[in-house]
């Protein structure tokens, strides 16, 4: 039963976005007054986790401290937060108090200060979640099937994709990658056969808007796109209805919501040329993944070296990863991405790997990956049924690419350190491409039909690019799936591995190719592939790998790293068989030997009286 109490208004800075205007004293920690609440050192950890978590977990925990420092009052009765709410948010949050070694705060004991669902409790992250379970009734008499071209605020385009996914409940599903810096979910919706699932030798394709809060277009074709797809499945469209059920589709609209709501503040027409392109952290997501080109460039001069799949550097993880970048490198550890593209916008053309020069004092210099075949059929795929990207104006937008078929290699347009695209083929699987999809930044409304009608086509023919090449599984003599196999094809110093059931996808050029597959522990198996000009359908090509016998191993050398420890909390892009190096900010988290505090005791000793060694380990 709720508690009787003397509602008063709520007046906590930290806590003024909760979901209810009323507290009241004494608190479950007996705290009797606003003033003994703000300068409890309680009070001084939920203002400043954002910091200390560097985004993560935001603002759910400080939602959830907030539920027992100043409890929700109505009506003259107090209502607790619910156990459930609280045992999720532990259960996904403690590795980040882990990670600065900080023990779980006290007044966040779930079964202490929470209660059941049957007890009344009440839902603290409600207003979090406001507004975007809500349906938005379409104006009566349109159809289902009916898409609004305009701009979508976040609730607008969060409706959009829950709404989406229950109409098409059995190929769709929506679902979070993560946070941004502000807190907003990063949400995804996903089309399969089988929503949830990795389908075996079923390929795995993300399209990602909106990286740069003001470059917009790319955010609304996604959120058409997904209602354009749901509507054509539903309707019985053969060619959607055939992608859908032989592909799965992951559409991520926005990676940076926080920066695109600094750039809707100004509107189209009015938004400048770089506002809200960076995260709340003021960082370039575009510019703030590891910088794996570099080091590939290094290895790519010695024999016998494997240049992919390359770790993350220990160092990077001493500089400011956003919450944004460490969702998507946490995403693309889950699945086992094959295909994907990044769009954006500020000119018209179709660019990809390598974006870092391998001069890095050059500015512009044609920097090709091993898979320069694969990487222009994949962006031609895009460009070459987008009307704009064909035109023959050279004054139109992008005109100065025509001579280029509407595609360059990223370094020879402008070469930077620390994109997505680098770091997905350098590090994964995936083949990312990046698109420009206009001149205009924030176009106005009233282009957006048009813009749509232009990429329709190429996003559709681009996804299905995934389809070429050849895919298979890589067995034992048992019919056991080998894992983290390697895929090896002769001529193009780039392998790929295998997932956790065997299976892979080779992303090939027509032509043909002598492809090897090894792992540890067993002899290779070499075949020829014949991949026909006009082939629309990855060719099945199997391996079966026999055991060596004793004696010693028998496969291609390759570059034996040590990887780093993993902030992501996934597993090692290498595989199995690898020692873990200690967390590059041990020296930092960890007490030492003579049993020093941890790197953050000092701040909070020195804001209160108060020592609160309820967050100590130790």
């Amino acid at each position: 039963m709720s508690e009787v109490a003397t509602c008063v208004d709520l007046q906590l800075r930290t806590c003024s976005d909760a979901a209810y205007n009323h507290t009241a004293f004494p608190t479950p920690l007996q705290h009797r007054s606003r003033e003994v609440v703000e300068a409890s050192s309680e009070y001084i950890l939920l203002s400043v986790l954002h910091q200390l978590l560097e985004g993560q977990c935001n603002p759910d925990l400080r939602l959830l401290g907030c539920a027992v420092l100043a409890p929700r009052c109505e009506g003259g009765r107090v209502r607790r937060p619910c156990r459930h709410v609280c045992e999720g948010l532990r259960e996904a949050c403690q590795p980040a108090f882990d990670a600065i070694d900080m023990a779980w705060p006290y007044f966040l004991d779930c079964h202490r200060y929470f209660k059941r669902e049957d007890e009344g409790c009440y839902d603290p992250l409600e207003k979090l979640r406001g507004g975007l379970e809500a349906d938005e009734a379409l104006p009566s008499g349109l159809p289902p099937t009916f898409i609004r071209f305009s701009h979508h605020s976040y609730a607008q385009m969060a409706r959009v994709l829950r709404r989406t996914a229950a109409r098409c409940a059995h190929v769709a599903r929506t679902y979070s990658i993560g946070r941004s810096f502000d807190g907003r979910d990063l949400l995804v919706i996903e089309f399969s056969s089988r929503p949830g699932q990795h389908e075996l030798m079923e390929p795995e394709v993300k399209l990602i808007g909106n990286i740069h809060g003001n470059e917009v277009a790319g955010r609304e074709m996604l959120i058409y796109l997904t209602q354009y797809l749901c509507s054509e499945y539903l309707l019985g469209n053969p060619r959607i209805q055939r992608l859908l059920n032989t592909t799965r589709i992951h559409l991520l609209p926005s990676m940076n919501p926080d920066g695109y709501e600094v750039a809707a503040a100004e509107g189209a027409g009015y938004n400048g040329w770089t506002s809200g392109r960076q995260n709340a952290q003021n960082l370039d997501l575009n510019r703030n993944f590891p910088d794996l080109t570099s080091e590939y460039y290094q290895l790519a001069g010695t024999r016998g070296v494997r240049s992919d799949h390359i770790p993350i550097p220990e160092h990077y993880w001493w500089g400011k990863v956003a919450p944004e970048t460490k969702a998507i490198m946490k995403w693309m550890q889950t699945i086992p991405f094959v295909l994907s593209a990044s769009l954006h916008g500020g000119d018209l053309v179709v660019s990809y790997p390598f974006d870092f020069s391998k001069h890095p004092q050059e500015e512009k210099m044609f920097s090709p990956t091993p898979d320069e075949k694969m990487f222009k059929l994949l962006s031609r795929a895009y460009a070459e049924v987008h009307p704009m990207m064909m035109d023959r104006s050279e004054n139109r937008c992008g005109g100065n690419f025509l001579k280029r078929g509407s595609i360059i290699n990223g370094a020879d347009w402008y070469s930077f350190t620390g994109g997505m695209s680098d770091f997905n083929y350098l590090h994964t699987n995936c083949f990312e491409i990046t698109v420009e999809l206009g001149c205009v930044k924030f176009p106005p409304e009233e282009a957006l039909y048009t813009i749509w009608q232009h990429n329709k086509e190429s996003l559709l023919n681009f996804v299905e690019t995934v389809h070429r090449g050849i895919k298979g599984v890589v067995t034992d003599k048992y019919g056991k799936p080998v894992k983290n196999a390697r895929i090896l094809v002769k001529g193009i110093r780039h392998d790929i591995t295998t997932a956790p059931d065997g299976d892979y996808w080779r992303l090939l050029p027509p032509g043909t190719h002598i492809v090897i597959a090894q792992a540890p522990g067993y002899a290779r198996v070499i075949k020829k592939v014949i991949i026909p000009a006009r082939m629309k359908r990855a060719g099945r090509v199997d391996f079966i790998l026999q055991p060596l016998g004793v004696g010693p191993k028998n496969f291609l050398p390759g570059l034996r790293r040590t990887g780093p420890h993993d902030p992501l909390g996934g597993a090692s892009p290498l595989g199995e068989g690898m020692e873990p190096n200690p967390d590059p900010l041990q020296a930092r988290r960890q007490p030492s030997a003579g049993g020093s505090k941890p790197w953050w005791w000092s701040y909070f000793t020195s804001l209160s009286s108060h020592r609160p060694r309820w967050l100590l380990k130790y």
